[in-house]
């Protein structure tokens, strides 16, 4: 019913285009964080136009973000990607939007949550 491509990995897979997964899975995890930053602007907007334009850009992305995930799952497992998808994003939005853009403190348990999504990454994400 399903054609799936078995023993397919994010690292490598004979007849995969390198630079299309990469540029995809780069494009989600941007997009994933302007959605994250977005709808925080939006939760702390003082008013009504600005909650919306916030809610507009941040679903526009997250639009994005499902689009590059459905260009991904051309080259790659859906087992392998989503995982990977989902962890990058989850990294993405704490580390870069809610760390860096926003100064929020992450605690050291935090941070080793934190690490222990790179290693699942790594590990789903090789063979």
């Amino acid at each position: 019913m399903f054609r799936t491509r078995p023993g397919a990995d994010l690292v490598a897979q004979a007849g995969v285009n390198r630079p299309a997964v990469v540029a995809l899975v780069g494009a989600n995890l941007l997009f994933n964080i302007v959605a994250g930053a977005s709808f925080k602007l939006s939760a702390e907007s003082p008013n009504w136009r600005g909650f919306l334009i916030w809610q507009v850009i941040g679903n526009l992305a997250g639009l994005i973000t499902v689009l590059a995930l459905t260009g991904l799952l051309r080259y790659i497992s859906l087992h392998i990607a989503y995982p990977v998808t989902t962890g990058l994003a989850v990294l993405g939005v704490q580390v870069v939007a809610a760390r860096l853009l926003f100064r929020e403190t992450i605690e050291p348990a935090q941070w080793l949550g934190t690490l222990f999504i790179v290693v699942g990454i790594l590990l789903i994400g090789t063979r």
